[in-house]
């Protein structure tokens, strides 16, 4: 059993695009999460040991309080951050592809059990998310 969740696409953006629709918060806080989901940022500090506290509000009306803090951000490849609970680490790596960039995450959990646990929940909700990226760049 694997310890790691992987979902990837091609969007028809550059790099820097990309990178942007995540590194500039008021662009993220329009994209983020599942369908039906909108968020309300509280920190956002995009560098190496910054957090990210947000609250999810999803459609059945609950608020989800997320805490992440940012590992490694290099401009238009990688950003890697830290989720406290549950824990994983993401890893969003960007590299150039026919018709634009393939975008992977890559969310590794401590334990395969721990990552099989969520599956059911992060898979459909990471390609949800990329919908909700590619309708937003439009």
């Amino acid at each position: 059993m694997s310890t790691e969740i992987i979902s990837t696409r091609i969007f028809p953006v550059s790099r820097e695009r990309l990178f942007t629709a995540f590194s500039d918060p008021r662009q993220l806080e329009q994209w983020w999460g599942p369908k039906g989901f909108t968020n309300t940022f509280v920190e956002f500090h995009f560098h190496p040991g910054g957090d990210w506290k947000f609250t999810m509000h999803g459609p059945d009306g609950k608020g989800y309080a997320n805490h992440s803090v940012f590992a490694e951000i290099v401009n238009d490849e990688r950003i890697v951050y830290d989720h406290m609970t549950p824990r994983f680490r993401m890893t969003i790596t960007l590299a150039d592809a026919e018709g634009g960039t393939r975008m992977t995450w890559c969310m590794g959990f401590p334990s395969a059990e721990i990552c099989e646990r969520f599956k059911p929940i992060c898979i459909p909700a990471n390609e949800e998310n990329f919908d909700r990226l590619a309708a937003f760049l439009v």
